[in-house]
């Protein structure tokens, strides 16, 4: 399947100062993790409620498709721009992110931890490609 963004329906929660949000996992019935995107209709808008995975036990990634998003994380705060990669792999961190433009759009994937992602590719594709694993 293929779909613009823009063509999965959104969804609210009754606020109007909701950004619009596409229930990815839900559109597509997807389960191996979710998948969320957040569009924000206007500058200031928050995109990420502040909260953390403490009871999913889900570490979560966040990329920043368009625009800015000013992210907050256990408080300390940073601009990120489109392109870029939020990780946080400890489900007890606190998170929000705000937009500061509108049209900002970020990707929400979450999925609760393993000791390791069963790939498909072959291992050794990966050699002499740096990680920043969890310490063992």
């Amino acid at each position: 399947m293929i779909r613009k963004l823009t063509d999965v329906p959104t969804v609210t929660d009754g606020d109007a100062d909701d950004p619009d949000w596409h229930p990815l996992t839900h559109h597509f019935g997807l389960t191996a993790f979710g998948l969320n995107a957040f569009v924000a209709r206007e500058a200031g808008q928050e995109l990420i409620g502040e909260h953390d995975e403490s009871d999913s036990g889900q570490e979560e990634v966040y990329v920043v498709l368009d625009g800015v998003a000013r992210f907050s994380i256990d408080g300390a705060e940073s601009d990120v721009p489109a392109g870029s990669v939020v990780v946080l792999r400890d489900p007890a961190t606190r998170r929000r992110a705000l937009a500061l433009e509108p049209g900002t759009a970020v990707l929400a994937v979450g999925g609760p931890a393993r000791s390791a992602f069963p790939s498909t590719w072959d291992s050794s594709h990966f050699d002499d490609v740096p990680s920043l694993r969890r310490p063992s």
